[in-house]
């Protein structure tokens, strides 16, 4: 296994083994990339947003000689097609689809590593197959609650004021009350002239929650599109779960070991979820990382993945 100091960022960049499309039906095809060593501890990696898709960059927190991961775009995302496509895409659809993949490679068992949207899907997924999660990672936690639904979409501009402005004056005034239903009518009009724009003031909102450091980041590119369509599209639908689905479920997941990291200045996925969630889950450790905010890229956040990496196959064994 090669070394890795606390003070390094991300391993090495490395290419997928191999890349794969697989047709699981309703019109979806979805991209999978096959990383590491092919005998090596199988994870599953899950992106964010819903929308967010997967890059170069998060094969680098794996060591590619322990780990072997399979990372993909799901429904609606990234390289899967077709893009930004809502029908057909629910929380319940991405669970059966990552089946699908399990079982594609003849995978037993594997380690569940996703953040934000990510550590949704990854704990309800093993609420519903407990026996294919070797552990958990995760961070950023958002539990799919009305409540953090209406956080996003209402209270957390109100710790990132200029993105909130730039935000709401997106609409007009008459429609500024509701903004989730306004965004989305724009989002899924027929029209680029039309759900472009409302793509890219929602994305540029997001992003410039997304650090400790305030930055008025913006929201263009391919990505904004499908990020801002698919959050919108499952806030609308409260996820497709009913409220307090993961909690009321964890105990299936008693015995299973499990990292969940969270910035303690995280206004896009407020702590006090993962704080419900780890007193929920007495088998989990919560790392509450005090420097830092959503993204997986600050130090904080970083260092405490790479840790809990490093330390899961001896958490696996016990």
């Amino acid at each position: 296994m090669r070394s890795f100091s606390e003070n390094d960022a991300l391993f090495p960049p490395i290419a997928p083994n191999k890349t794969s499309r697989i047709d699981v039906g309703d019109g979806h095809n979805l991209y999978i990339e096959d990383c590491g060593n092919p005998d090596g501890i199988p994870v599953i990696y899950l992106h964010g947003g819903p929308g967010a898709g997967i890059s170069p960059l998060h094969r680098r927190f794996f060591d590619p000689d322990l780990f072997r991961v399979i990372l993909f775009d799901q429904r609606g995302s990234g390289q899967s097609r077709p893009f930004a496509e809502t029908k057909a895409n629910s929380l319940w659809h991405l669970i059966d689809d990552m089946e699908v993949i399990r079982q594609h490679f003849g995978i037993e068992q594997w380690l569940v590593f996703g953040g934000s949207w990510g550590s949704t899907l990854g704990l309800a997924y093993g609420i519903n197959h407990p026996q294919r999660c070797l552990g958990f990672i995760l961070r950023g936690i958002f539990l799919g609650t009305q409540p953090e639904i209406d956080w996003f979409m209402h209270d957390m501009g109100r710790f990132y004021p200029e993105a909130w402005d730039r935000f709401i004056h997106g609409l007009p005034a008459s429609e500024q009350h509701d903004p989730l239903a306004s965004y989305y009518r724009r989002l899924m009009d027929s029209s680029p002239s039309i759900y472009i724009p409302a793509a890219e003031q929602w994305s540029a909102y997001e992003n410039s929650c997304a650090t400790l450091a305030a930055e008025i980041r913006g929201g263009g590119g391919r990505m904004a599109l499908s990020l801002a369509r698919l959050e919108a599209h499952y806030f609308t639908h409260q996820c497709f779960m009913d409220d307090g689905y993961i909690l009321d479920k964890i105990d299936v997941l008693q015995d299973i070991p499990a990292v969940i990291v969270q910035g303690r200045h995280d206004v896009i996925c407020p702590p006090h979820s993962a704080s419900d969630l780890a007193k929920a889950w007495p088998s989990a450790e919560l790392k509450m990382v005090d420097d830092a905010g959503h993204s997986a890229l600050e130090p904080g956040i970083l260092k405490e993945l790479l840790s809990a990496l490093r330390r899961m196959p001896q958490l696996i064994r016990k």
